[in-house]
């Protein structure tokens, strides 16, 4: 029976100098209540304030209460954040542990599951855990932690799971509450706080060209003007080549032609997605020549950056992308991929944070979670090679790093930009960019979804039983008689068979010189004679002796020239 929820007696944990959305209001009641929630909802939508309250409440009313992330880079922002917000805030990442007894610990997600693996003591005083990015939970590498994670969890732990918008959250929440037994509520938003706008930017063009406005409406327009110019562009290249002269459709220049471009209309900050760490450097090294910050900010990224560094060695401080990323980094340009080291990575999102970083050249790791939301996103291609082989951009992927662009109460619109180097088809644009991710846990709480399918299959289980029951068969006595007949009858030649092959009864009969027939399943070999046989006892054999016995057999030529 459904039980409304019940604002709060007393004073709130938390409050806030705006207004809250509807959202947050309706999640915020849930967490009064001692209810878990799922909250759904657009990247930079502001899902964090829900997670900021249920800290406060466990702080306040003496719980523990566990934070986690996808990944370690987002375990590191997440403290930042939360430690100026909270006193008692700790860190468990694998490569830092900071205040482990704290009341309020952040950590990847992989470290919870190990702490319930060994029976932390820990785990025992968590009254809240809060799930970033639980949509990660589809990851086919990864996707598994999450789920042991929710199992392996007490049933007096209450969850709020924060999400990008899924399509099949009730089910999710459904399956919550039949882990634990207890309420767990879906408050979904598909609220964009800053719209975005999709554009296109054929290779070798000279513009950009508005794909998808900030209503949602498709400008098919436009989207054909720029596949006319990719394709024109693509003769002319196919012309050069076939004259000698080197190129490809996919030039460096575009990348730089279009980073300038968004710095002289100040769309900055602008991070650039690229899908290989490669890609990513040379893209960054490629814009060295370029300059976006002033004087002063120089000065604040050499001091920022050497006391980043300071905690290194010696040794550690001459190493090539520790010396080659200062250069960058002071022109406002950064790189951010899995290869850098962590103090590095580390140091480029806080100067990104700042402002002191205008272009930042990065992966798609930036995209899970990492609040570091920046004007424009810029794609330099729209597929990916995904370990097996280049494939378009899931619609889920695209949403999650296109919604980096458009910082809330900064600006009015947020810009995304797509290199395109291959002609689309319009379907492909429009799947990219519709609200329709990929269901969270496809292949995840698979027994679940199972049991879910149950009642229908009963329900058609019922159905055909009572077609069957209409069923008339004319004289059925007798043909149920005639099939139980033949049936005993196959049963007794069965059992014959059996009791003449016994070797205590067939071995008189196979003295040499005995006409024997040879048949083996569908082979037919016809009669032969038998030349002597031998039995071998088999030592700790239940089934008696093993006979063995030669036949002289007619074979036709055809055989014998094999």
């Amino acid at each position: 029976m459904y039980i409304p929820l019940k604002p709060p007696k007393d004073k709130p944990a938390r409050t806030y100098p705006f207004i809250l959305d509807p959202f947050q209001k309706e999640a915020i009641l849930c967490i009064d209540n001692n209810q878990s929630v799922l909250v759904s909802a657009h990247t930079s939508a502001g899902k964090t304030v829900v997670a900021e309250y249920s800290i406060a409440m466990c702080l306040q009313n003496k719980q523990r209460v566990i934070y986690t992330t996808p990944i370690k880079a987002l375990s590191n922002q997440k403290y930042r954040d939360f430690s100026d917000e909270f006193t008692d805030v700790g860190l468990l990442t694998g490569d830092v542990t900071i205040n482990p007894n704290a009341s309020c610990l952040i950590m990847t997600t992989e470290i919870l599951r190990s702490m319930l693996y060994r029976g932390c003591e820990v785990t025992r005083e968590v009254g809240w855990v809060i799930f970033d990015e639980i949509h990660y939970m589809r990851d086919k590498e990864r996707g598994y932690v999450w789920e042991e994670t929710i199992i392996l969890l007490p049933p007096t732990v209450h969850f709020v799971f924060l999400s990008a918008t899924i399509p099949n959250a009730s089910q999710f929440a459904q399956w919550v509450c039949y882990l634990h037994h207890q309420p767990c509520h879906v408050v979904y938003t598909d609220y964009r706080p800053t719209p975005l706008q999709h554009y296109i930017f054929p290779a070798g063009g000279e513009g950009i060209y508005l794909a998808v406005d900030e209503t949602g409406k498709f400008r098919e327009d436009n989207f054909n003007t720029a596949m006319t110019i990719l394709q024109t562009v693509c003769i002319s290249h196919a012309l050069a080549s076939s004259r000698g002269r080197k190129g490809g459709v996919k030039d460096t220049s575009d990348c730089f032609k279009l980073v300038k471009m968004i710095m002289e209309r100040n769309f900055a900050p602008v991070i650039i997605f690229s899908f290989s760490k490669k890609e990513c450097e040379a893209y960054a090294l490629m814009m060295s020549k370029l300059d976006f910050n002033l004087a002063e900010e120089k000065q604040l990224v050499d001091e920022v950056f050497n006391n980043a560094i300071a905690v290194l060695s010696e040794e550690d401080r001459q190493l090539p992308q520790v010396v080659s990323v200062l250069p960058l980094l002071r022109r406002g340009i950064g790189i951010h991929h899995g290869g850098l080291l962590p103090i590095i990575k580390e140091t480029i999102e806080i100067l990104f944070g700042e402002g002191l970083v205008k272009a930042l050249f990065a992966t798609e790791t930036f995209a899970m979670g990492l609040n570091m939301p920046a004007r424009t996103v810029l794609f330099t291609s729209v597929r990916k090679f995904d370990g097996h082989d280049f494939r378009w951009l899931t619609s889920g992927e695209y949403i999650q790093m296109s919604g980096r662009a458009g910082r809330r109460g900064k600006d009015d619109k947020g810009i995304v930009i797509m290199m395109v180097d291959e002609k689309l088809n319009t379907s492909v644009v429009k799947n990219l960019v519709q609200i329709n991710p990929e269901y969270i846990l496809e292949r995840s709480f698979f027994q679940f979804q199972n049991y879910s399918s149950i009642p229908s299959l009963c329900e058609r289980v019922s159905t055909s039983e009572k077609e069957l029951e209409k069923i008339v068969v004319p004289r059925e006595f007798e043909v149920e008689s005639y099939y139980k007949i033949k049936q005993t009858i196959h049963n007794l030649k069965n059992e014959r068979h059996v009791f003449i092959t016994r070797p205590i009864y067939i071995t008189p009969f196979l003295q040499p010189g005995r006409l024997v027939y040879v048949k083996n399943n569908e082979d037919d070999f016809g009669w032969g004679v038998v030349l002597s046989f031998k039995k071998q006892e088999e030592q700790n054999s239940l089934e008696g002796p093993t006979i063995t016995v030669d036949v002289i057999l007619r074979v036709s030529e055809a055989t014998a020239a094999l």
